[in-house]
């Protein structure tokens, strides 16, 4: 196979430009050409009058392909093998696992870990203390309609994890020499994705789309002998002699179960605090670790269009996305993060009395704002408490103030009124757009006050690069607390914790940072999983 990357065409083109300028490079007929793939596609804006699609694409020819690429001339035209991801094979594992591997937790990591062992043979019990996909999203939609939370099924917890109620943002900065990321997106297009998440620069699902990819994956875990436990929370580890044996669960029905099980994977997300509790205070290794905090800006989707691309409506480029990133003065960074293009920033609070948002966008990016979190780091030093938990000390006390700040509502402020520390009265020309009700407010009495200036520093600096983005009726929201898991909990070589048989595990676990990464780890678990065991139970 021949590999042509750099491959520039005007974002206009169509199919047929593609073959034709494939043809061209490689200096041969068209006809020769019997199959081209698009590996990688990104949008090159730089010349606002002249954008440009540049791809990698493979190409399979008749004849020799090697000869061809060579004649070619150009360090970009290369032949390539196709690697393809391989699970371990049945007989991998030797140790006898004489219990059905339990997984806590179904969001992307704890997904794609049991979709993985089932397919393996490994008929996994997952357990999710939220409810399904289609419960969950009528009582998310409650709660924004009504402020009716559920602290056990709502934006952080329940089928599919918080990246249901997101964009479904599937970049990531993860190498990918096991082809595990590639796998990921494989999976997640077979299940019901557009296939351009395949090769695009900055894939995205949407939540509209993920709700019901999640559900078809579930399916299949269940057709192959699986069981999702919903509504079902993990209340305790049963340890002895060091090792995992038994997982504890709690049900508003069925009351309290112990569930056998040498194998446990811990995939529970970075919102489970009651958990992190429990391991804490069994003395499960774990540490603090920096994440960071802030707010989300809105900013109208035209402005960035125009921006971006140089043209309010770009047509089938969809809506445009930014991403921004400053040093400040006090030596903290501020960036971009989550950004929604054509989305919506929601009330995303798990615990009552706290508060906290997200940026949510469906597969076609139609809303008429443009939102992102802009976020300043923050480390173990900045927390209350010298301890694995002090992160989540942290948070909570922002989410604290953030609800009373908006006395339970998103507190939200402009940006010309957050710099003069001012309540605003009224929006601007920016129309909101939020899933859940909002309270004008002082967001300079939610984050300290080193935070607020980073964040004003930063905002105007941005100002210089995206044109108006530090316009003063821009929309702030807080908090954005949740970015990333505040901890991490050890693990060894094999994957297991300081407790044998629990596997850490995505987000939550502190190895991952997004849908996609958390996927990757939860393959790499069910990996380890499937080389050390050798189901005693399969039929």
């Amino acid at each position: 196979m021949i590999r042509i990357n750099q491959l520039k065409l005007p974002v206009d083109h169509g199919k047929q430009d593609l073959l034709k300028k494939a043809a061209k490079l490689l200096k041969i007929p068209q006809e020769r050409i019997r199959k081209l793939t698009i590996r990688r596609q990104s949008i090159d804006a730089r010349k606002k009058g002249e954008l440009l699609y540049i791809y990698a694409v493979d190409v399979q020819i008749d004849g020799s392909e090697a000869s061809v690429a060579k004649r070619a001339k150009s360090p970009n035209i290369l032949t390539v093998q196709e690697k393809k991801y391989q699970f371990p094979g049945p007989e991998a594992g030797a140790e006898r696992l004489s219990d059905r591997p339990v997984i806590i937790g179904f969001g992307p990591a704890g997904l794609f870990c049991g979709l993985m062992l089932a397919r393996a043979g490994f008929r996994p019990v997952i357990l999710e203390r939220g409810a399904d996909v289609d419960t969950r999203t009528k009582e998310v939609k409650r709660f924004w309609e009504e402020g009716t939370l559920n602290p056990e099924s709502n934006v952080q917890f329940g089928e599919g994890g918080a990246g249901t109620f997101s964009d479904g943002k599937l970049n990531t900065l993860v190498k990918d020499v096991s082809g595990r990321n590639t796998e990921v997106l494989r999976i997640l297009t077979e299940a019901g994705a557009d296939e351009s998440i395949l090769y695009s620069s900055k894939p995205h699902v949407g939540t509209d789309v993920l709700s019901r990819v999640v559900k078809r994956l579930r399916e299949e875990i269940i057709s192959l002998g699986g069981e999702v436990r919903f509504l079902t929370r993990a209340a305790d580890l049963i340890v002895q002699d060091g090792a995992v044996t038994a997982v504890k669960t709690e049900h508003p029905e069925r009351g309290e179960e112990m569930i056998p099980a040498m194998a446990v994977v811990l995939a529970v997300g970075h919102s489970a605090r009651d958990t992190f509790q429990t391991l804490f205070e069994k003395g499960i290794s774990m540490e603090a670790k920096a994440f960071a905090v802030g707010l989300r800006i809105q900013h109208p989707q035209k402005q960035i269009n125009l921006s971006q691309y140089g043209m309010e409506d770009p047509g089938t480029l969809g809506a445009a996305p930014y991403k921004v990133t400053r040093q400040t003065s006090n030596g903290r960074g501020v960036y971009s993060f989550c950004m929604c293009p054509g989305g919506y920033v929601v009330n995303a609070s798990s615990e009552p009395g706290r508060l906290a948002v997200n940026g949510m966008s469906n597969h076609a990016r139609e809303g008429i704002n443009a939102n992102s979190a802009l976020i300043v780091t923050v480390a173990p030093e900045d927390f209350p408490e010298m301890t694995a938990m002090g992160g989540i000390t942290f948070q909570r006390r922002l989410e604290e103030a953030a609800y009373r700040a908006g006395a339970g509502r998103i507190p939200v402020q402009l940006y010309g009124d957050f710099k003069a520390g001012e309540i605003s009265r009224q929006f601007g020309d920016v129309e909101p757009a939020f899933c859940g009700k909002t309270a004008f407010a002082d967001l300079n009495q939610v984050l300290p006050e080193a935070l607020c200036l980073s964040l004003k520093e930063g905002i105007e600096a941005f100002g210089g690069m995206i044109r108006g983005f530090d316009r003063r009726d821009a929309i702030l929201a807080g908090v954005e607390s949740r970015t990333s898991s505040p901890l991490r909990i050890g693990r060894g070589e094999t994957m297991e914790s300081s407790v044998k048989g629990l596997y850490p595990c995505g987000e939550g676990a502190g190895y991952a940072g997004g849908i996609t990464s958390a996927a990757m780890d939860g393959i790499k678990i069910a990996e380890a999983i499937a080389k050390r065991f050798q189901p005693s139970y399969r039929e």
